[in-house]
């Protein structure tokens, strides 16, 4: 069961009324998104992937983000049952805090956190880009997939810097190299700031941008070669959904390191307060990787057309399908 007393029992007093009722709320929908968000996240995202490789000449510039974005969904759909099964939830947790296991799953999930918010920023980015100028090189496929690798790239730099504060925060204090890097807060703070407080600024700069843009109506927005009117509704639902479900979670990193650089002892209320924030904060990061596929599959206009040539290409095997509708032309003729 989730709680908001320490890990190690320390607490003083009762729980407040809101750790009462809600950490059984909270328990409820953990098992929820175990046994149906989970698979939900893991077939949806895997489709997503699927779909867009076995068509990678027909992709656009949005669905190399939102393919960056699945392949992430499907590291954080798959780390989501050994956090709902960690030391957050006591009644049946695995294994504990101070495990490398628990190391290596927050660095994972940062990785993924960081590919997730900057993916979204870059697609808003490109999205403008392709608004204002129509076929330019700047928003095309291949550079697209150049920049997706960049971010992934990006992205394992950046959690190795807090990997190792991690690390020096669970080994002895003798080691001379960790003496003063044994504060997980530093390792926060990176992450608040390059993981959100960036992409977050780039996303309401290009906001702004596509605004101004959709207001001017020139002779290029009706361009045959233009994006599909959808992807600006993909475009905001995205953005919305990934925001929505990602700043509590940066919040409470935000406010986990405030409080330690006050210097002030925290009350055991308190801090059980703060990780159980944590706690809510993480689950529905996890369940953004189940929401946006969902998006994808509503709202994109390509995406059937992409499903039904990906069957066609199942049920017809190895055996090539033009071959046999040149057969039945014949046929017919």
């Amino acid at each position: 069961m989730w709680t908001c007393s320490l890990p190690n029992g320390t607490g003083r007093g009762e729980d407040p009324p809101l750790c009462q009722h809600f950490p059984l709320v909270l328990s409820v929908c953990s098992l929820l998104y175990l046994v149906v968000g989970v698979p939900v996240g893991l077939g949806c995202n895997a489709l997503l992937v699927l779909v867009n490789l076995q068509d990678q000449r027909g992709m656009t510039m949005p669905d190399v983000y939102f393919l960056n974005m699945a392949v992430a969904g499907l590291v954080l759909s798959a780390l989501a049952p050994a956090h709902l099964l960690g030391p957050s939830a006591s009644g049946w947790a695995l294994w504990g805090f101070g495990s490398e296991l628990h190391v290596t799953l927050l660095v994972l999930f940062n990785v993924c956190s960081l590919v997730t918010m900057y993916s979204t920023a870059l697609l808003s980015l490109d999205y403008y880009i392709e608004r204002a100028l129509p076929r330019s090189y700047m928003a095309s496929v291949y550079n697209t997939r150049h920049v997706c690798g960049f971010v992934w790239g990006g992205a394992l730099l950046t959690s190795f810097s807090s990997l190792i504060f991690y690390v020096c925060s669970h080994v002895a204090a003798g080691v001379a190299e960790c003496a003063q890097m044994r504060h997980t807060q530093a390792a926060d703070a990176i992450v608040v700031v390059v993981g959100y407080l960036v992409p977050g600024l780039a996303v309401l700069h290009a906001l702004v941008l596509i605004s101004r843009v959709r207001k001017e109506d020139t002779p290029l927005d009706r361009d045959s070669g233009r994006l599909d009117p959808s992807v600006h509704r993909l475009l905001v639902a995205t953005v919305c959904t990934q925001f929505g479900l990602w700043t509590p979670h940066y919040l409470t990193l935000l406010g986990h390191t405030v409080l330690a650089l006050r210097g002030k002892p925290v009350d055991g209320q308190q801090l059980g307060m703060l990780l159980f924030a944590k706690d809510v904060s993480r689950f529905l990061a996890f369940a953004s990787s189940s929401v946006t596929p969902l998006l994808y599959h509503c709202i994109d206009r390509s995406f059937p057309g992409k499903l039904r040539r990906l069957l066609k290409k199942v049920r017809c095997g190895r055996q090539s399908c033009s071959t046999d509708q040149a057969g039945l032309q014949q046929v017919l003729a």
